[in-house]
């Protein structure tokens, strides 16, 4: 299984304290005092629950019993309103029926022509197969299986192939430029599409490292760049110049120094740069990599493999990662329908399939991941498609487990209720759809979502990584969430 430490040294855990990452919360569910009128069965006990909670914007949700399918109260059932992460379980039972649980992606180094005497006589082509778990890690060990081989020279070019997907500059254009969580997309991927740019303070000013690290590795890049400027905001820009990132940070920003992870919008050529550096160390000197939309005719020299789909569904949905949801929802539609023209174009192939498979006829995605706010998801439809999921044993198995806490965040240990869930987050977007088991032993499905879009359209693009009130806001919907657990528990599982 993968480590929570793989995640941390890989970038991704570098997501985590964001509340417009659409992640997990950073907060978990939270037991509230029970009041008897939301305790009374049937359609008045929940609006009383919702309007006495005076969340601003829309509040919808659905519950259904699991085994029989029926549902048991909803409000807004057939309302749709932007999912945020929680569409990355859709896109999660969307791989596992058109790729399968046990599919990998591949990544390749192939050849164009010979080896003879340790010489490439041809081009050498680092082949992307759309795993978004490459790592620097696994690019060594690809450059150390040439080394193993007996490669020392190429005589011809050395070229990157990223085709197997289509080139995005970034998942959601919406979001400021130097956010991680919205990266390019294309066929190859190296450490979740993110670069480290680290400042320490030096005896004249700041000492700045741009780096494709892991735990083992941290080779210096060339197709990112950051220079530091003498102002205060913004605290970063960002520009593409001759295919290299070109990124300027505001020193009064800087303090004494620092780490982040800033996106990368060039996928292929940061991973050719990488496996250059990496294949040098080993010997192997290669000319400056170019990117091709087109993969020739060639022969194996090396590969690596990703984990199965289920593992990989397993940490997406743990981590609530953006670029694995992408690559492996372009991935299936890929498989499904032919390589697509777009992220929007492949996310609505995945809207009929579910529309197909589930009846899921309100849902509207325009990704993967739920990042882009113009996707709309009804509880009503989640909450039929939950229903069909666990009775195919498909996705509670991945889901994360949220325990209960108490009022300042402590863990409830026994709780009579275990919840297992996707949650959603944006800037007053918040979603919550899985699976609760209530004391007696009641398994239900439900779907949860709130938004307040008045709001969140009034927030410029500069300021969406941490907009003034949407931590409060966003803090309020989880306790609904809560109440809803709650009262549910209590009267359909008790």
């Amino acid at each position: 299984m993968i480590s929570r430490r793989f995640f941390l040294t890989s970038g991704l855990a570098a997501l985590a304290g964001s509340s417009a990452l659409a992640n997990a919360p950073a907060v978990s569910l939270r037991p509230v005092s029970r009041r008897t009128s939301s305790l009374a069965a049937g359609g008045d006990g929940l609006k009383a629950l919702l309007a006495r909670a005076k969340l601003p914007g829309h509040a919808v949700c659905a519950v259904a019993d699991v085994k029989t399918g029926r549902v048991l109260e909803s409000s807004g059932g057939a309302e749709a309103l932007p999912p945020a992460s929680v569409a990355k379980a859709l896109t999660a039972l969307y791989a596992l029926d058109v790729l399968g649980a046990g599919h990998r992606f591949e990544t390749r180094i192939l050849a164009t022509g010979s080896v003879s005497g340790g010489v490439v006589q041809g081009d050498l082509i680092l082949a992307g197969g759309g795993d978004p778990m490459l790592n620097t890690d696994h690019l060594a060990l690809l450059a150390k299986s040439l080394k193993s081989a007996g490669v020392r020279e190429v005589r011809g070019k050395f070229l990157v192939w990223d085709g197997a997907l289509p080139r995005i500059q970034s998942i959601d254009p919406g979001q400021p430029d130097h956010v991680g969580y919205s990266p390019a997309v294309a066929g190859i991927a190296l450490n979740f599409n993110r670069v480290h740019f680290e400042w320490k303070r030096a005896s004249s000013g700041w000492a700045i490292t741009m780096d494709a690290r892991t735990e083992k590795y941290r080779p210096e890049v060339a197709t990112a760049r950051m220079q530091i400027q003498s102002r205060a905001v913004p605290v970063y820009t960002y520009a593409e110049k001759g295919g290299v990132d070109q990124w300027t940070v505001a020193s009064k920003a800087l303090g004494k120094g620092g780490a982040r992870w800033l996106p990368v919008r060039n996928p292929g050529a940061y991973a050719g740069d990488v496996f250059r550096t990496l294949a040098r160390s080993n010997g192997i000197a290669l000319p400056k990599a170019r990117t091709v939309k087109s993969l020739p005719s060639a022969q194996l020299l090396a590969q690596h493999h990703s984990p199965p789909m289920d593992v990989m569904l397993k940490a997406m949905l743990k981590y609530s990662n953006n670029l694995m949801a992408e690559m492996i929802g372009m991935a299936a539609t890929a498989k499904r329908a032919g390589r697509p023209a777009s992220l929007k174009a492949s996310a609505a192939e995945m809207s009929r399939w579910a529309a197909g498979k589930y009846g899921m006829s309100g849902t509207r995605l325009v990704d993967h991941s739920g990042l882009g706010d113009a996707s709309r998801m009804t509880p009503g439809d989640l909450t039929g498609a939950l229903v069909a999921a666990y009775r195919a044993g498909h996705l509670k198995p991945l889901l994360k487990r949220f325990p209960m806490r108490d009022a300042k965040g402590r863990i409830l240990k026994g709780h009579p209720i275990t919840v297992a869930a996707k949650t959603g987050t944006l800037n007053f977007v918040s979603g919550l759809g899985g699976f609760m088991t209530a004391a007696d032993g009641t398994e239900l499905a439900f779907a949860i979502f709130t938004a307040d879009q008045k709001a969140r359209a009034r927030i410029p693009r500069a300021q969406r990584e941490r907009p003034k009130g949407a931590r409060s806001w966003n803090r309020r919907a989880k306790q609904l969430q809560q109440q809803l657990i709650e009262r549910w528990g209590a009267v359909y599982g008790s």
